[in-house]
């Protein structure tokens, strides 16, 4: 008899767990990065067991509403601003509104990793003169970018969600002018530091990462490169112990045999008599 745990899930239940998963992001119960984590987990499980791990630390609570607004009502834009400088935001911090970029001769990066979201959208106007534009988000994320680029570039290295799949979207409108706005992912951005839950053993076999560790099967490749490394290190070292030794030996033998004839007064083997 199967257990309720090992029960197959169906795809309404897989969509009722990730629902539930967007509604603890909105209560600030998620960043964005553990709400892509799990929004990704949730529709790799198969079985109610996993779809129950993935929100068991979050609140059950009374059925999910229906939508959540694209951003909260009376909130101005959040701006960040760079001219002739820098300006950085990183690590936990909350995005209760819209976002805006502007950079003139001047670099603006924006992670949105580890930000609590409070829509399942997040909506940002770019405006780049002759300067960098860099948004971070994780990997899984739906990124949109449209806008007007003049003698400049707008590029996305994020590797995006298969279609169809409820996940956060990045909607982007970006201005370039001789300048360059970036969208990057994890993969090819700094990592930052995810929290373990029961889940996650699982979920990084199913995406073949190994157990229990984020870089187990990166791990394993450079250990076997380094052992393998090694292992040809170590045999050209005993080779080359083991002709210097030969060529010892038989300097001096030669030697002795040379020593031995001089004394005799015969010439050595293979010498000249004159």
């Amino acid at each position: 008899m199967t257990e309720p745990a090992g029960m197959r899930a169906s795809d309404s239940e897989r969509e009722a767990a990730v629902e539930r998963l967007r509604v603890a992001s909105t209560e600030g119960r998620l960043t964005l990065a553990e709400l892509t984590d799990r929004t990704e987990a949730a529709y790799l499980a198969q079985t109610q067991g996993e779809l129950a791990q993935i929100t068991a630390d979050l609140p059950g609570g009374g059925p999910a509403p229906a939508y959540a607004p694209a951003k909260p009502p009376g909130k101005a834009r959040q701006w960040f601003v760079a001219v002739m400088g820098d300006t950085k935001r990183k690590g936990k911090w909350r995005v209760e509104s819209e976002i805006g970029a502007v950079a003139v001769m001047g670099d603006v990066t924006i992670d949105l990793r580890e930000a609590e979201v409070r829509s399942n959208e997040i909506d940002i106007v770019a405006t780049c003169v002759m300067g960098d534009i860099k948004i971070i988000v994780p990997d899984g994320v739906d990124v949109q970018m449209s806008g007007v680029t003049i003698m400049g570039d707008k590029k996305i290295r994020v590797v995006e969600a298969p279609s169809g799949q409820h996940v956060p979207v990045i909607r982007i409108r970006g201005y370039v002018l001789m300048g360059d706005i970036k969208v990057i992912g994890d993969s090819h951005a700094t990592p930052i530091r995810r929290n373990m839950a029961a889940w996650t053993d699982w979920w990084l076999h199913r995406r073949g990462l190994g157990t229990g560790s984020m870089h187990g099967t990166i791990n394993r490749a450079v250990n076997d490169s380094i052992r393998d490394t090694n292992r040809v290190v170590n045999d050209s070292i005993r080779d080359t112990n083991r002709v210097v030794n030969d060529s010892i030996r038989e300097a001096i033998q030669d030697s002795k045999t040379a020593w031995k004839h001089m004394n005799q007064g015969t010439p050595p083997p293979g010498g000249n008599d004159r």
